[in-house]
């Protein structure tokens, strides 16, 4: 199995709902970390599994949507908690919507909230 993996870091604000976390329930900022991995069994014809350019300006482009937001005013997030585990889901769905490659059988999203946690979510195709 190959595995191609691409990543950017941006910042972006939001504020947790839905219970009690101290600080987290005020509107705060992260330096957020996202990490995408491709995975496939086969290369291309060039020998790639997918065009790290390719990955690199679909990235580039959702980085750019949800750099300097604030996660809660944006419609995807609309009645969820801005939890990591959510972001990771919405924004591997949405890359996966952007990156067009058939040999591609999974991709998987991390997003790192800070130096020690993340949250991942994997799509399969």
């Amino acid at each position: 199995m190959y595995t191609v993996t691409v990543s950017r870091d941006f910042v972006a604000q939001h504020f947790l709902i839905g219970g009690d976390w101290g600080a987290e329930n005020e509107r705060h900022s992260h330096h957020y970390r996202v990490e995408v991995g491709l995975e496939g069994v086969t290369l291309d014809e060039h020998g790639y599994l997918v065009d790290i350019v390719d990955i690199e300006t679909h990235l580039e482009g959702l980085v750019a949507y949800y750099r300097d937001k604030t996660l809660n005013d944006l419609p995807e997030f609309e009645g969820l908690n801005t939890s990591i585990e959510h972001f990771a889901r919405i924004f591997c769905l949405a890359l996966s919507d952007r990156i067009q490659a058939p040999n591609l059988s999974a991709i998987t999203l991390k997003i790192w909230e800070n130096e020690i946690a993340w949250a991942a979510y994997r799509q399969e195709y």
